[in-house]
Order: structure tokens, then sequence, then C-alpha cells
């Protein structure tokens, strides 16, 4: 009967005969639910079924080595290796020598390896001629070992027993797969077939899904997906031979498939599916758990039949020859050799191309514990081996008796089983390998010739078994009935297509020898350049904030360049570039042209900085450049600095030429004109810097003759420039800067008319030392008659009225402090006082018995200035501190004057100890919850490190990455922590509400912002180290091979035999938590590089945009920890409770946002103060102190901002004093005008330490500059409850007021003169620091004093303020006035001490509470706040 007609015949039959189309219960694919009664044996996973006990050394899992048992490697040279070529005594063909493999493979797979992966490499003998040629002694062949079941391994009474990647039943596993999932990735899910590729004779090719095997090619390094197929076998592209063998199956199924759908046109794709599948399962088994001896043996018999070669399938009539050619060539013989191309260059795991299969199969044995051979054969009944004699190869017999050193019992189970074939198995190996299919068919329940599972019935059954592999390779093949046996496992004489001789090694091409990889080869340069680019997003971000902030202080220059100036014209004159000199910043400079050849240089708000005189001048040089836009000019000017000036364009220097010359129109003198190029003409100017450092040498000398100075701070004469410095002479308004002085003040014009012997316009170096010895060295007397002298300008001996009038006004034109109302007032007081009132002119003796009181003062008076301090030190100096008190208040005058004891420890230790002391109980509750707050952290960290160094889950992570791993993951666990609970920190509305209760005592609310900054840096520390680690993490995963990546990411990497890992590159760019980490370094450099001081203060609304990133922030972090690489998802156990509380407290923030508040009043104050009066919310409630943030939408942009308020709880209206210091601040100022008041957006109040200033007993209010803003509402808040007689616990107050001038506060002078009007009980005592001048005593601030205290004796109040409180020049000593505080107030244990201002000021404040409380007295508590 034809085969084909057979066939068709077989299914035919079973297709008539069925009433439907399934009607059978079918078969799972992963073996379940085979035996009934244990329904998970022969699953896949399921573990190898023992023989005999497990041989492990320790009797649990650790696995005996050298030189216990021998080497792997010399046991297969001494037993395997051999002459190839040898043919099957019984003439085997290829075919069934991989058939049988096929086979083999359907019920057994060890390719998986445990997790976590462990090894037991082989290490070969220096000078193997295959694996270590140069004998370096170093070579070891990897050996990871195989999966186990992780139930066992735990005692010798349960040792580690491995597991069978496919089910261990002949289900047809390793054509459709031993999985559900598995079948529907090979399936086309179209009439019933496996899906094919472009050619439909090969299967498509395996989707990324499909866990096949992509071990490299050994020959070429090759690596990737093509010539990979997807099969049911995962081990099925492992080599050509196995890969057809697969296809053959792979047709025969879509054969079959065809057949039933031609027959049966209305079944379904299912239908058809599982008819044809039942047809191609030949796999049943009885006890289904197949031993460990099976598969060592079974393999190594058909590695030693496995001929030589390595075919190359390119298409479909590839596979029909090669399948042909496997018919008739015959198999290697049945012995204990095997072929090089096994045993030297199989490919090889890991980095190695190459491995010793043979060696590889006994590591294996080890590995799985079997037991030696003897024990085997005598478990199985046969007679095991007496001595080493039974051994009839001499040469093995001798090498294997030394290698185990005599001791025939430790023989291994695979080399004493292969030493028995010989032409044939074998009664042992025969046996075993019978006895185990016989299981596998008893067993099964789905087997075919089963009757009684309903798969067939007893005429199909019989038909199926007249079916011969034959018959299926003529189904699926371009073969005939004459091209191939019908045995086709064997070949015998006279079948077609005999081979012409047997194969051998050393016929064919040799193979490539072993290679070892280098997996990071070609990544050193991009993974260096990758770690420069996260370390240079900084820097970029650096670099943008100061391009942005450059770009706003233009911005910003502009808009104040447009408020002061709409535009130049004649009258104020034009305007240019003024350069400076190297390494100098160049100005805006306004040129202006005045009669008698003048030329005055201003500054862009118009105050007069340089007046040039050309009017004695004989020749004037003009130099003009010729290169680089024609547009600088360079005025050379003798005895002064040249004047270099850039213009826009050509046209507009040209201009100036023009009209500098007609300056000169009828003098007689012609400017003359050269040229250079611009560097060149830079280079010959003499610069304002130059003449700056020439002037320090020509003052430092002049002072030198006058004071005792360092000769080294002088400088020496024989130096060139000190000499050319010395020649030199200073112009009016040198002098003037010198001297600290106005240059327009009549003071200095007379000092100058008055030093100026020659008349000249300037001083020499001995015209300057006259003037400074008058003032320096001279007496009291001799002071007073130089002053004298200065405004006797007839110099008859008396002044007269108008003389004395100009004397006193030029005191207040140095100052600018009085206002011309005040100067008259005070002139009117002086010229009563000297008797003007009767006579027009005073003498000599009467001007000195005026100013006699004084003496003791302008003994010490002189000159010094700030900038001449820089040059010298002043001697014989007189301070102005706080003890100089007017006696018009006794109890103030206590103050400072009555006597204090010192308290000082002598002992240095106990120094030390009283400092921490004190320290402690101040800061206190910052230390307890900093500790509480750190220590979590820090268990946190220890708590990761712990569990992943010591405890870590059994993904073997912690052995691949040990530091590494250890930081990034306790660095991460500390940043969630804290980047959550940070938020906290900005819950103003709660810190507002919860500073008020109880809680306040304990947790320092006022600090809030502090500890923002604090956790912020720790957890920037924390992230730049969690990215130290993840970089030693990445480096590590990009060398690690992918064996052990699948265990360490089970569910990223697949152990697919290809082993090289992912490049760096796809760590940092191509998964989730890698992008998202570089976006978080990018949005942490951006908010941290903009919250930094400079450019928060510079651009705020960058500022305000960047910190606003930190939802982007959030989210990436969510998104980078949700993908559960190493963890699963942990930030949320710390970010959900923060969260709710921040969300919360923003809500009640917007919903005081979203409501409107109308401006009442906008008053523009002098020195640049915006106040604001508006509307009070019905439910606003705050105390004195408090601050609000606001935002106005007019301006272009919704920021807020934040001020305190200086309306005080008792009025019925909001106040807001702004000063204008920045872009907002500045533009919000021109937005309030008289005519345009837009509303206001209003978020607060929100609480801060000022507002604790009532809970001292004594408290010290200090305000510097707009700082005073908190103690105006607190001020109005004291004399309000004092006047109502409400419970106040504080008792004193002292109001320290240091501004610069009286006059850039006017508003806050009101209030303190409101404050002094109500303050009946004595309960505030204020004082005024006016700093603007210096705190030395020189003629102006001597004779301001003066002023100043006759003003106060006759009118009792200051001239300066008006107010009763007495105005002091210069800054507070804040040490001594403590220092007093604490014998005037002994029974106050603690003082309140609040500042606010410039930090320079807070800095002073808080070093001086520092220093006092080191000493056991009254203890300072220092609550401050900059701006």
């Amino acid at each position: 009967m034809d085969w084909k007609l057979l066939v068709c015949l077989t299914f035919l039959l079973n297709v008539w005969g069925a009433q439907t189309n399934v009607d059978w219960e079918v078969q799972r694919y992963d073996g379940w639910y085979n035996n009934l009664a244990h329904h998970s044996t022969g699953t896949k996973d399921s573990k190898f079924l023992r023989l005999n006990p497990a041989s492990y050394s320790d009797g649990v899992y650790e696995v005996a080595k050298e030189p216990e048992l021998p080497n792997p490697r010399i046991i297969s040279d001494v037993v395997m290796k051999g002459q190839s070529g040898l043919a099957s005594p019984r003439n085997l063909t290829v075919l069934g020598v991989f058939f049988g493999y096929h086979l083999l493979s359907e019920i057994v797979s060890t390719e998986h390896c445990a997790c976590p992966a462990e090894f037991l490499n082989i290490y070969i003998p220096g000078g193997d001629k295959v694996f270590d040629p140069t004998n370096k002694s170093n070579v070891v062949l990897p050996y990871q070992r195989s999966k186990w079941s992780p139930g066992t391994g735990r005692s010798p009474n349960n040792p580690r027993d491995q597991v069978n990647s496919v089910t261990t039943w002949i289900d047809g596993s390793s054509i459709y797969g031993s999985s559900h999932s598995w079948c529907d990735a090979l399936r086309s899910f179209s009439g019933g077939q496996l899906a094919s590729g472009a050619d439909k004779q090969f299967p498509s090719n395996a989707k990324s899904s499909l866990p096949m095997w992509k071990a490299p090619d050994p020959s070429t390094g090759q690596r990737g997906n093509e010539g990979i197929y997807g099969f049911g076998n995962a081990m099925a592209n492992e080599s050509p031979f196995l890969q057809a063998a697969s296809i053959v199956w792979f047709r025969y199924h879509n054969y079959l498939a065809q057949t039933f759908m031609e027959r049966n046109p209305d079944w379904t794709d299912e239908d058809v599916f599982q008819n044809a599948r039942k047809w191609v399962i030949a796999t049943y088994q009885t006890d289904p758990s197949v031993s460990s001896e099976f598969r060592a043996i079974t393999s190594q018999v058909l590695y030693s039949m496995m001929p030589s070669g390595n075919p190359n399938l390119q298409n479909g009539a590839d596979v029909d020859e090669l399948i042909l050619g496997m018919a008739s060539q015959i198999a290697e013989k049945e012995d204990n050799i095997v072929v090089e191309d096994l045993r030297d260059y199989w490919y090889g795991k890991m980095q190695y191309s190459r491995t010793d299969l043979s060696a590889f199969s006994i590591q294996g044995g080890r590995d799985f514990g079997l037991s030696s051979f003897n024990k085997v054969k005598k478990s199985s009944g046969y007679t095991p081996l007496q001595g080493w004699q039974d051994i009839q190869n001499s040469e093995i017999r001798e090498n294997l008796s030394s290698l185990y050193n005599n001791d025939i019992d430790k023989l291994e189970l695979i080399p004493g089983a292969m030493l028995e074939i010989n032409g044939g198995l074998g009664e042992f190996v025969t046996n075993l390998i019978l006895e185990q299919f016989i299981q596998i068919r008893d067993g099964d329940r789905f087997w075919f010739e089963n009757n009684k599972n309903g798969l067939f019935n007893q005429t199909e059954i019989d038909q199926i078994r007249n079916t011969k592999f034959h018959h299926v390779l003529l189904a699926v093949i371009n073969a005939t009935d004459k091209d191939i046996q019908d045995s086709i496992f064997q070949w015998k004489a006279g079948d077609p297509c005999s081979q012409p001789s047997q194969l051998r090694s050393d016929e064919l091409e040799k193979c490539v020898p072993l290679t070892v990889a280098n997996y990071f080869e070609g990544s050193a340069a991009g993974f260096g350049i990758a770690i420069t680019a996260l370390c240079l997003l900084p820097l970029v971000s650096l670099l943008l904030a100061y391009g942005i902030a450059k770009s706003q202080e233009k911005a910003f220059n502009r808009f104040q360049k447009k408020i002061h100036s709409t535009g130049i014209n004649e009258a104020k004159g034009g305007e240019v570039t003024e350069w400076c000199g190297d390494g100098e910043p160049n100005q805006q400079v306004l040129i202006k042209f005045l009669p008698n050849r003048t030329i005055t240089v201003s500054d862009t708000r118009q105050t007069k900085t340089r007046t040039i005189n050309l009017q004695n001048q004989q020749k004037v040089n003009v130099v003009l450049s010729n290169s680089d836009g024609d547009r600088a000019l360079c005025l050379k000017i003798p005895k002064e600095y040249d004047l270099v000036l850039f213009f826009d364009n050509q046209g507009e220097r040209t201009s100036f030429v023009h009209k500098f010359n007609e300056l000169f129109n009828g003098s007689g003198v012609t400017p003359s004109l050269l040229e250079l190029n611009e560097k060149s003409l830079l280079k010959e100017s003499f610069s304002k810097k130059q003449r700056r450092e020439m002037l320090e040498t020509f003052f430092r000398h002049s002072m030198s003759h006058v004071i005792a100075i360092q000769r080294a701070d002088a400088g020496e004469l024989q130096q060139r420039s000190v000499r050319d410095a010395l020649k030199s002479e200073i112009s009016r308004e040198e002098l003037a800067e010198l001297l600290g002085l106005d240059q327009r003040a009549s003071f200095v014009d007379s000092l100058f008319s008055l030093a100026d012997k020659d008349k000249n316009g300037y001083l020499s170096f001995k015209e300057l030392c006259f003037i400074l010895a008058k003032l320096f060295k001279g007496k009291a007397d001799e002071k007073l008659q130089f002053l004298f002298a200065m405004h006797d300008s007839n110099g008859n001996g008396t002044l007269t009225k108008e003389e004395f009038s100009r004397m006193l006004r030029s005191f207040s034109e140095i100052s600018h402090y009085l206002s011309p109302d005040q100067t008259e007032k005070v002139i009117e007081s002086m010229l009563n006082e000297a008797g003007f009132s009767s006579r027009q002119e005073i003498t000599w003796d009467e001007f000195y018995s005026l100013f006699k009181d004084h003496t003791s003062r302008l003994r010490y008076t002189d000159v010094c200035h700030s900038q001449i301090n820089e040059f010298f030190i002043c001697y014989e100096y007189l301070h102005i501190n706080f003890y100089c008190r007017t006696n018009y208040n006794v109890n103030q005058r206590q103050i400072y004057t009555e006597a204090r004891r010192e308290k000082y420890e002598r002992n240095k230790l106990r120094q030390k100890i009283q400092q921490l002391k004190r320290w402690v109980e101040n800061y206190r509750r910052h230390i307890v919850c900093l500790t509480i707050f750190y220590g979590i952290s820090a268990g946190l960290f220890a708590e990761r490190g712990y569990y992943y160094g010591f405890a870590s889950p059994p993904t073997g992570i912690s052995q691949s990455t040990y530091v590494g791993l250890i930081v990034s993951r306790g660095s991460a666990a500390c940043v969630s922590f804290m980047f959550s609970y940070m938020l906290l920190t900005m819950c103003r509305n709660l810190i507002t509400f919860l500073r008020e209760t109880f809680l306040n005592r304990y947790i320092p609310f006022d600090a809030a912002v502090d500890f923002h900054r604090w956790i912020a840096m720790s957890a920037l520390i924390l992230s730049i180290l969690h990215t130290l680690g993840h970089l030693v993490n990445v480096y590590i995963f990009s060398i690690t091979p992918l064996s052990i990546l699948g265990c360490v990411f089970p569910t990223v990497f697949t152990d697919d035999g290809s082993e090289y890992p992912q490049r760096y590159y796809w760590w940092f760019f191509e998964t989730i938590p890698g992008m998202t980490g570089v976006l978080l370094l990018l949005v942490l450099a951006l908010m941290y590089i903009f919250a930094c001081y400079h450019f928060r203060r510079v651009s705020f609304r960058w500022f305000w945009i960047t910190h606003h990133l930190y939802v982007i922030f959030y989210v990436l972090t969510i998104i980078h920890g949700s993908f559960a690489l190493i963890q699963q998802p942990r930030f949320h156990i710390y970010f959900i409770v923060p969260a709710i509380i921040y969300v919360g407290d923003k809500l009640v923030s917007l919903s005081r946002k979203k409501v409107e508040i109308e401006v009442l009043k906008a008053e523009r104050l002098p020195s640049g103060v915006t106040h604001l009066k508006f509307q009070r919310p019905s439910d606003f409630d705050y105390k004195s102190g408090q601050w609000v943030r606001i935002a106005c939408l007019s301006l272009g942009t919704d920021e807020y901002h934040p001020f305190t308020l200086t309306s005080a709880p008792h009025e019925t209206s909001l106040s807001l004093h702004i000063r204008a210091v920045g872009p907002w601040t500045t533009r919000l100022r021109e937005t309030y005008n008289n005519s345009n008041s837009p509303k206001l957006y209003l978020d607060g109040p929100f609480g801060e330490g000022h507002q604790e200033w009532n809970r001292f007993e004594v408290s010290v209010l200090v305000g510097g500059g707009i700082g005073v803003t908190p103690f105006a509402s607190i001020l109005k808040d004291l004399v309000f409850r004092s006047s109502i007689n409400a419970s106040i616990q504080c008792k004193k107050v002292y109001f320290i007021w240091v501004t610069r001038t009286q006059k850039q506060f006017e508003w806050l002078t009101d209030i303190i003169r409101k404050v002094e009007e109500k303050d009946t009980n004595d309960l505030l005592s204020v004082h005024i620091y006016i700093t603007q001048l210096a705190e030395k005593y020189d003629f102006r601030t001597t004779m301001l004093y003066i002023c100043e205290r006759n003003f106060q004796r006759v009118q009792n109040r200051s001239l300066l303020t008006g107010l009763r409180s007495v105005t002091h020049f210069g800054r507070p000593p804040f040490v001594d006035f403590f220092k007093s505080l604490q014998d005037v107030h002994p029974t106050a244990k603690k003082i309140g001490v609040f500042s606010c201002g410039p930090p320079g000021m807070t800095k002073n404040v808080e070093t001086a509470c520092r220093k006092l409380n080191k000493k056991d007295e009254s203890y300072f508590v220092h609550h401050y706040e900059n701006f």
C-alpha cells in the first residue's frame, strides 16, 4: 500500500468516525492533571526522581571538589578523548541519533540555571592544548549550577533536588511548548496550523516572548534572532541537526492540519489544531518522574554517537537534503569516544566561546549529586566493578586509577557508564533507558494505546502503530519512497544513498579556537562620557541660571532706566559706555558738554561722578580706534585718568568728536586726532583702575608723613611707580572721595581752597599733607581754628552771620540728613546761642567758647573714612557706643552705666561644657527633632543595607553588586523618606495652626524653612550617593552574563543562552528607572541651582518656576520606582501621608487665592518703599509679626511673594510696606500709581518667630532696613494692648532701629512717634542708629553731633527724627547692650531677641547672643529672618 494512502486512511477514518469535532479531554500543555491522584506529577518544573540517595559532600547540596574528585577536564581527556570516524557497528544513522536527542529534549531540560547563581567552575590545567595553549594557568570554564526545587537542599534528610524545565510526558511539548501561552505564540490561528515564516517550510522567526535558546555562534560571535525559529523546544535551534528534526515535526503538524481542513471545511481553527495535535503527540508516562541517572547517561550516550560537522540551513531544500543525509550517514561508534567538536569546541558559557561538553556533563553529574558508578549499578541489581582491572583499556585504567586515588568506588557514573559502551550500549545502560520509557508509557493517562482515555478507538490505534517515522518524512520532505530507506534509524546494504566514507574530524575545517569576550569592550569611552554628562547637569544648570540671571539683570536695568529716564536729550547729555579698565565692568554714563571747556560724566541716574575741566589745557589729544567697528574713543587728560568711551556706532562717535571740537572754538587750541586699533588704544590708555591704584599709593605715603604706620603698608619709595605716584596731583573730586564727602558740598570747596596754595585746581603731595596734618595731629583748639579759618573768607579774624550760617549748612550738605527746614531751625538755635541776635559777627574767642564744651570729642576728630581705613590703621579711636545717653531719663541711663560682674569660668574644659549646655538649652527642640528625623533616616538606610547585604531575596543580586546595591538601596530609602516628609515643612497653614498648640513646646515650627533646607541638602547628598551606587551597579550589570541577570531581574531578562548583557546606555536611557533617574537628576539640578541665594534674589521668577517642578519631581519619583527592577515600589509608604496633608494645606491656600482683594490705598514712599493698604477678609485672623504671600496678576505673573504685615491685629484693614529691591517689587511699585490700583491675591497669614515676642519677660527687637516691617505691627499691637490694660507677659521691649538714614523709612518714624505718644507705661524703649555717617568722629560727624545734642537739649526731641529717642551715629554695639540687659533685668532667665534685616546684621546679633550665652547669666533666645 502506498504510504500516502495509509496516512490519509488513518486520519480519514478518525474524522468520519467522530460525531463531534473535539470529543475527548484535551491534554494540557504543562503536564498538569495527567495523574489524577497527584495533579502536579510530571509537570513543568517538577523534581527529578532519584534512583539512589544524593551524593553531596555535606549530604545537602555542597559538591565535592578537587582533590576529593578529579578535575572534569582531565577525566574528559582520559576517558572521552580518542580517534573519531569510527562507524557504528550496528549501522545506526545520524538521523536516529538526533531523533533520540529530540525525544530526550521532549522529556528532559536542565538548561535553566539556579537562582541565585551558583558556580562550579572547571579549572583548566595549565598548558591545555585547546583552552590554555600559552600555559597561563588561569583559564576556567564556567559552570552555573542547574535550577533546583526551592523546598529542597535544607538538610541531609532533604537534599537538593533539581527540576525538569519541561514536562516529563511525551506530550509534544518539544513541538507545542510546555505552556498554553507558548503554544499560542507558535500558532497562526488560521486553519489550525503552526505559524510559518516567509518560507512556508520554516516556522516563523522566534518572537521576543519565546524563551528560545540563542547562544552566540562560537565561530563568528554572531548574536541575535537571525536563523532562530519558534519551536516548542527552547533548545531546538542549538544545532542544525536538532533544528532540522524540529522542522520535520512542524511540517508534519501543518500537513495534518491542511488535510483535516480540506476534508472538514466547516471546522474551526481550534478543531483542526487539536485534532492535528492529538495525532502528532507520542509521549506518555506512567511514573513520569525522569530519573537524574537516565538524563545523565542518555545524553552522554547520544553525545558519543554524534558526528563532526555543522551544516548551514538556508532554505527548505537544505533541510530536505540534511534529513536525507542524516538518514544515510552512519553515526559514530557507540563507545567512550566523543568527537572533538563536542569535547573541545562545543559552544561555551558566558564570556567563553568554547567549552568541553564532556567535562561539562561530568560536572553536571556532580551538581545533581549523582552517586558513584558502582552504587548505581548495585542499586539497579547489577554487579559493580570489583577493581580497576575490570576496565579493559589499560591506558585509561591506569590514568583513572591515579585520578581517583586507586579507589574504584569513587569512579563517577558518567565516565563509568561510558567505559561499558563498546559497539553497543551494554546491558546496564540499555535496561536503564528501556525501563525509563516503559515507565513513561505505562504512567501516561493520555498514551495513545490507552483505549480508556477516549482519544482513539482500537482501529485507529492499530493504524497509528503502523505509521512509521519513514512515512512522516515522506509527507514533509521532497523525497520519494525510493530516496529513503524504510528503517531510517539504521542503514543496511542496498539502502539508497550510501555514504562514501565515515567522516573524520581531521578531514573537516578546523574549528575556531576559544575566545574570551569582554562585555565592556567599546563601552569605556561612552560610559565615561555618560558619567561626565551626568556630572555636567549641575554645571549646565548653573550656566543656564547664570544666563537667565544676567538676562534678568539687563532687563531690570532697562526697566529702571526707563523709569528714571524716558530719553536722553541735550540738557541731560548723551548716553555712552565707559571703559574702566581691564577686568573692570563697563558702565553706562551720560556725557554733557558745558561752557568753559568743561565736560561732565554722570551715571544714568544723573548723579555727577566726574568733572573734566580743559580750560587751562594747551594740548588735547584724542585717540580714535580704526578697527572693530570704529566705536572706541580715548580722551587723554593730564593729571587724571583717560576717558575711554564706546559708542554704538561710528556715527555717534563722529557726532561726539564734532561737539568736542566746538568746545575749543576761538580758544586757539586744536585737539589732535590720532588713530590706533582698538586693542592698542586700550593698552595705551591710563584707566580709572590704574589711577585708583596710583592714588592708593599717593594717599598711603601722604598718611605715612602724618601718622606712624608700617613702611610696608606705605610701599617702597624706590619703586618707579611709587615715585611717579608721588609726583602726581589730585583733583577736587578725588579729595572729596578720599574724605568720604560729597564733592558738591561747600565744606569741600572751603577745604580745597584753603589747601590749594598755588591755585592750579589740583593738590600736590605737599599740599595734601598740610591739611592731613592739621586734621590728624592738631589739638582741639587747632582744629577749631582750622575750621574757623576755612570759613573766614576775607581773613579778618571774624565770622559774619552769613559765614557762620554757611559753615552750619556745609555740615548739613555733607550728611544729607537735615532737610532745609531742619537746617534753618538748627542754624537759628546755634545763632541765638552764639549771640548773633544782637550783632552781625563773632570773633575767634567767641567761636571757641561756643564749641569748648565739645573739645573732648574734637580731640579725637579726624577725617578718617572707610576708604582710607583700607590703607592704614587709625589710632586714638573713640567709639560712639551705646553708653552715650543724655540724662533725660534716669532709668534708661542705668541700662548702660551700672557696674556689672564678670562671671567667666577659668577652666577651659568647663568653659566648653558650659557653652555646650547653653547651646543645648537654646536648641534642644531642634536637636531632638533633628535627632529623631535623622535617626529614622539612618535606621531606614541600615535596614535596607542589612536586608540587601545579608538577607536579600533569592535573586542573587547581592552577589553581583554588593557595595553598589547597599549604597543605592539604603540611600533610596532615605531619599524617599526625606523628600516625602519635606512636604510637611511647606504646609504653612498647618504650621501656623500647630505653633499655637502645645506642640510648639516640643517642635520648633519657626525653623520650618531652615529644616526644609537641611532636609533638601541631606536629600541632595543622598541622591548623589544613590546615583553613585547605581553607576557602580550599571557597570557591574554591563559586564554580568545574561544567565546571572536572568536571576537578578527575572521580569526583565530571560536566560536564552545569548549571555551578552545590555550595554550601559540601555540602563541609562532605555529603561524606565534609568531614564526617569536621569530626568530626576536634571530636575534636581535645576531646582537646587535656582534655589541658591544669589539666583533666588536676582531671578525670583525662575526660582518660582523651577521650584514648582516638584510636581514633576514626585511624578518621576513614583514612576522611577514603579518598574520594580530591584524591589517592589516602596515610595508610596512614605509619600501618601505627607502628600495628603500637603494637598489639604494647598487647598486651604487655594481657597484664599481665588478671592481678589481690593487695594484701598497705594502710596509711594521714599527709598523705594511702597505702602499698600487693602481690604481685610472677614475671616482673616492674625497676630502681630505674621506674614502673608501676595500675587498681582497685573504684573503678568502668578508668582507669590512673602511680606510681613505692618498693620496690627486690631486694625480693620491690612497694610504692607514693600521696598523695591528686585524686578517684581520694582514693577509692583510702578504699577501702583495714583491712577492704577490693581487687585491682589492673598495667601496667609503664616506664623514665624517674631510673633513670640510677648512670651518673654524682656524682648529685644532689632530691625535693619526694610526688616523693620514686622516690628511695625508689633509696636502697634504692643501699645494698643497696653492702652486697654490687656494682660501682657512681656514687661519691657527694646526696639533697635538700624538704618542708613532716617529718611529711608519716614513712615516708620511716624509709627514710632504715635507709639511714643501712647506709651504711658514706659513699656517701650526705642534706640535709633544711623549708619550712613562713618563711626569715627570726623568733622562732619562731630559738628552734626553737636547740632543734634543742642537741638535735643532745647526741644527735647531729635533734630533728625523728631522723636524723643536719641539718635546715634554708627552701628549698635550689641554685645555691650546685651551685657547691660543682663544686669538691669537679673531676674529674667531668658531674654527674647528678634532680628530681621540684612544677613550681616542678623549674624552680628547671633554672634553677640552666642558670646553672652557662654556665661551663666540671662540666656538670649535669638529668632531671626533675613531678606
